[in-house]
């Protein structure tokens, strides 16, 4: 797939790969809340990828929400304040809430968002990421229940990650190359 590349990109996860894990993934997720429902709160761009195939191999009644989130302002490094851009429509008091992540990096977003969304009393709150970067981590509070890969401290690009809003459609995950 060619996309318009402007950059180099090597092959870093096949599609056959990432449609193995992600079934894996969503078998531990069934077997985990057997007998019960879950929500999914899928932090959007990026994450829409992972979140719609995972989705599709959790064998549970399932509501779907979508955030999206920043702690950004204009520049490169975080802000510490976590501004919602679009939060989720339904309550998720009592529920079994699964937040979907594409890759954590830093971890400063999901430290803020996760209290954030405790306070809105849900039966459990838990992680799961596609990509986890913990070179990139800066913060000890954010844990992971359900992991796709572990990769190291490069760009990624491809299944729903960006760079400069380009790639996401990429069916592998890539490092973008100098």
């Amino acid at each position: 797939m060619d996309c318009n590349v402007k950059h180099k990109i090597s092959v870093y996860l096949t599609e056959e790969q990432l449609n193995k894990r992600i079934a894996e993934i969503g078998k531990e997720i069934t077997k985990r809340y057997k007998g019960e429902s879950v929500i999914l709160i899928v932090i959007l761009k990026g994450s829409i990828f992972f979140a719609t195939e995972l989705a599709k191999r959790i064998d549970l009644p399932m509501n779907i929400e979508f955030m999206s989130v920043s702690s950004y302002g204009s520049g490169t490094e975080s802000s510490g304040v976590v501004k919602i851009k679009k939060d989720i429509d339904a309550s998720i008091e009592g529920e079994n809430v699964i937040i979907v992540e594409d890759i954590i990096d830093s971890g400063n977003t999901l430290s803020r968002l996760m209290p954030m969304l405790r306070e809105r009393k849900p039966k459990s709150l838990t992680l799961c990421t596609l990509l986890d970067k913990p070179d990139r981590r800066v913060v000890d509070d954010v844990v992971c229940d359900f992991t796709g890969f572990v990769i190291p401290d490069k760009f990624v690009v491809g299944f729903g990650l960006d760079f400069d809003q380009r790639y996401r459609n990429l069916p592998y995950i890539g490092f973008v190359e100098d």
